[in-house]
């Protein structure tokens, strides 16, 4: 598979690519050096250090539901 590098160093990696992997917007990819080149894994969260943060979560609060935070329509003048 050939991806184009553009002008501005970006890579873009083809759909089927990135659903194999489990990524979408916003997540992040760790490149590290292989044998045979560069070696592409998704970095997922570390929920161990998110448990301090844990105490401070209301009892009774939802369960946060990062597929339905995704799909959901934000205002653009929000963007960072």
């Amino acid at each position: 598979m050939l991806v184009k590098i553009t002008s501005n160093r970006q890579v873009t990696l083809p759909a089927h690519v990135l659903e194999a992997m489990g990524v979408g917007p916003g997540d992040y990819l760790e490149v590290s050096a292989a044998s045979e080149g560069l070696l592409l894994r998704p970095r997922r969260i570390d929920f161990s250090k998110l448990a301090p943060l844990a105490e401070n979560i209301p009892a009774g609060h939802p369960d946060f539901d990062i597929s339905a935070f995704r799909e959901d329509t934000y205002d653009p003048s929000l963007r960072d």
